[in-house]
């Protein structure tokens, strides 16, 4: 159990499957952080990824946080706050708009 958060030790998430060392799976995670910091303001939302917490924290424009577990989590948020369904494959975040 994580002594910041309460959290369960996390088993690793899907797209760190391919990773052969804890090493290659902290930056795995710090990129998928870097991802959700360019696609979540467009819905209200900034990111942040220390690399301390089994999760990431989201916290929204006004100042409320929280600490989630994975993507799921996160895109439940972010469609709370923002009112309306999130597609993450939306292009303009794939780069294809």
């Amino acid at each position: 159990m994580c002594s910041a958060c309460g959290y369960p030790a996390a088993p690793g998430h899907w797209t760190e499957a391919g990773a052969p060392t804890a090493h290659d799976r902290l930056r795995a995670k710090f990129r998928r952080a870097q991802v959700l910091q360019q696609v979540l303001p467009s819905y209200g939302l900034k990111v942040f990824e220390g690399g301390e917490i089994p999760g990431i924290q989201v916290s929204t424009l006004s100042g409320s946080q929280a600490i989630l577990r994975d993507l799921d989590e996160i895109w439940a948020m972010a469609e709370k706050v923002s009112g309306g369904p999130v597609d993450p494959l939306d292009p303009r975040f794939i780069g294809d708009e």
